[in-house]
């Protein structure tokens, strides 16, 4: 007899396409998406902050799930939780969406002022937001078999079930994944009495006197993962990728399940935002068409053996940029054109303006983040750069194998899981690989694949290699229901 369908419930602050800062809104949009490809019954789960459009994202109303009162300490706000959907060609998912005014709609970025960098007042926000999900549930007597909580915006709804409404969720199962370990979601021991959970658990969801929504969330799960092999070792480990919570780590049980990508989202044959479609054998001109139509958009001149470098990045120390603006007066001095695309930190971002107004046709630094450039990066650059302090997985170093743009990249997380030093003797290998987080290894590496770049036997073999790599969530989704069975199989 075939194991029956699951319900899953899969909760996170960031899904695509209504809300997006980083790789947990790709993986929150395609897991779900292949996991109902799988045959369950999966439902999604965010808030709806300032800057989501309800009518571009078609969200509408749920009559019985208007104007529920949410406490947040002694606070009383309500919430109204409304309906929308997320779908590829095949399947769709549907989203349940927290809506308040008070904490999301009346804030136009995700967790931080977009124009001061200040952070709101992110404890009451996801203590009203992961009690709106346990509400929810309640309110539509729907108890799935998974809930499944993603970083640690969703930290706490592992607590709530747990010690608050035990006898509804008996037979629900909790999956805590961390895509960042050094993002915790850390705050004043004042902010516990916003929860409105039991004392004596205080000792389980603190973390140096502070409450801290990580803990809290590995503390309270039945399976814990996070988003490589590697990283799962690296965050047991070390002090500083973990954010200081290695030996809380240590002491659990961490899954490392590779991310996946979004293939009908990342597919050069397929792709809406880019003006020439490409195939592995066709990758030439589609390459040479799609850099064509980079340049004229970045205003940076024609030059046919000149190869584009190019990072698509928070601007951030765990991104490595700061490494990345190091070596590139070194960069650009050799015949090369680089694109940056990315926000983050203002000092790093007045940085790259500068540089790129003193090398106009060598430097082309956008601000912000816009998805359509995004698309067209990959396609039209010949290299990737990623030189990571840490990075959990990683997935434009995914995307670019998948678009023939070849990654440069530091041998961290998820980059040692998917990126392959490319050996000209034996011709295997997907990219270039440095060890050391420093700029004499990092420009090695970019040397060593720029004297590759002119050997076009050597480089199309390289490229051909890059993209017959298999990044679809196929096999990872299974793994994932693999860990839902074997929970739900316990006592």
């Amino acid at each position: 007899m075939p194991d029956r369908p699951l319900s899953i419930l899969f909760v996170s602050s960031e899904v695509y396409p209504f809300a997006k800062t980083g790789g947990l809104a790709d993986v929150s949009h395609a897991l779900p998406i292949a996991l109902r490809e799988l045959g369950h019954d999966v439902r999604v789960m965010l808030p709806k902050y300032g800057n989501v459009s309800e009518r571009r994202n078609r969200i509408h109303e749920i009559n019985r799930l208007k104007e529920v009162p949410i406490a947040v300490g002694e606070t009383v706000e309500l919430a109204t939780i409304k309906s929308s959907s997320m779908q590829n060609p095949r399947t769709k998912v549907q989203a349940y969406v927290t809506t308040n005014f008070t904490y999301f709609d009346s804030k136009k970025g995700l967790y931080a002022d977009p124009l001061t960098g200040e952070p709101y007042n992110n404890d009451e926000r996801f203590i009203f937001f992961d009690r709106s999900v346990v509400t929810t549930c309640l309110l539509l007597g729907w108890y799935p078999d998974i809930i499944h909580c993603n970083a640690w915006q969703t930290g706490l709804i592992g607590a709530y079930i747990r010690t608050m409404h035990t006898k509804e969720f008996a037979n629900t199962r909790l999956v805590f994944t961390i895509h960042n370990a050094v993002d915790q979601g850390i705050f004043p021991a004042i902010s516990l009495e916003k929860t409105g959970l039991p004392k004596e658990i205080y000792p389980r969801i603190t973390h140096a006197k502070h409450l801290n929504f990580t803990k809290a969330g590995v503390e309270f799960a039945d399976a814990i993962t996070t988003v490589s092999p590697t990283y799962a070792k690296e965050i047991a480990k070390d002090k500083v990728i973990s954010g200081g919570l290695h030996s809380l780590f240590r002491a659990h049980h961490i899954v490392g399940i590779l991310n996946g990508i979004d293939t009908y989202h990342w597919n050069p044959k397929t792709d809406p935002f880019i003006p020439h479609h490409f195939d592995s054998t066709s990758w030439k001109e589609g390459k040479a068409l799609n850099k064509k139509a980079l340049r004229d958009r970045l205003k940076l001149p024609h030059e046919e053996k000149v190869p584009i470098l190019a990072t698509i990045a928070r601007l951030g120390e765990a991104k490595g940029i700061p490494l990345l603006v190091e070596v590139l007066p070194t960069l650009l001095r050799e015949n090369v054109q680089i694109v940056l695309l990315g926000e983050g930190d203002p000092s790093l971002s007045a940085t790259l303006e500068k540089l790129a107004a003193k090398h106009p046709g060598k430097l082309a630094f956008i601000a912000g983040f816009d998805d359509e450039l995004a698309h067209l990066i990959e396609a039209g650059a010949d290299m990737y750069l990623m030189p990571s302090l840490y990075e959990p997985c990683g997935l434009n170093q995914m995307y670019s194998m998948v678009y023939g743009t070849v990654p440069i990249v530091r041998a961290t997380g998820g980059l040692v899981d998917t990126v392959e030093d490319f050996d000209p003797d034996t011709r295997t290998g997907t990219g270039f690989v440095f060890r050391d987080y420093a700029a004499d290894d990092f420009v090695g590496a970019i040397k060593r694949a720029l004297a590759l770049y002119k050997k076009p036997t050597y480089w199309a073999v390289l490229v051909q290699n890059c993209m017959s790599q298999d990044f679809s969530w196929s096999t990872s989704a299974r793994q994932y229901e693999a860990i839902y069975r074997e929970i739900l199989a316990r006592r």
